[in-house]
């Protein structure tokens, strides 16, 4: 069972990261006419979550191989996520258009990625301490 949950926890980490790989370099290249559907998204939080989807598939191989710096690039894709949605705030409060569920989005991208930087912390970090 141990040597299941990397394997499982990638996997679930991988679908997460391809789903945002996905969704956000379609808005950002305008691929299938999701930019479109998105309505006034906000570029730099598009961009962040684009480089957080990069950090998710990396991170996938680091809890499979086990390597500890995958709990240090889950922390620092957390740093950018909070700072894009720290970033959006300022965007709102300067009078800038945005769509009200991005924020809710990225609330749950934010939480989702710190769920799994602990995760990684306890079965990977802390084990190699």
């Amino acid at each position: 069972m141990k040597k299941a949950l990397p394997y499982l926890l990638a996997t679930i980490l991988t679908g997460f990261g391809l789903l945002t790989l996905f969704l956000s370099t379609s808005v950002i290249f305008d691929l299938f006419g999701i930019r479109a559907k998105e309505g006034n998204y906000v570029l730099f939080v598009v961009w962040s979550n684009f480089i957080s989807s990069i950090f998710y598939l990396i991170s996938s191989y680091g809890f499979v191989t086990t390597k500890k710096w995958t709990t240090k690039l889950l922390g620092v894709s957390t740093i950018i996520l909070i700072s894009a949605l720290v970033g959006m705030f300022y965007h709102i409060k300067s009078g800038g258009i945005y769509e009200t569920k991005t924020i809710g989005a990225m609330i749950f991208r934010i939480s989702v990625t710190i769920v799994f930087a602990i995760i990684a912390y306890f079965t990977i970090t802390k084990k190699k301490l």
